[in-house]
């Protein structure tokens, strides 16, 4: 469960602004919308170098 403090005399709209970040640190709608469709174990591996590899070149890039 997400539990977001609230200061005296906090905002409700930042509050919830808070609670927004938090739940998408969480990866729940990532992951649901992940189970709505089958991947093949080849197409899943096939996003992670992808992934890899763009991170790599960001890397390089910034050096």
């Amino acid at each position: 469960m997400i539990v977001v403090p609230l200061k005296e005399g906090e905002n409700i709209e930042r509050a919830l602004k808070k609670f927004k970040r938090k739940f998408e640190k969480t990866g729940i709608v990532k992951e649901l919308r992940a189970r709505q469709a089958f991947k093949k174990p080849s197409e899943e591996q096939r996003e992670i170098i992808k992934k890899a590899i763009y991170i790599q070149n960001m890397h390089q890039e910034e050096e």
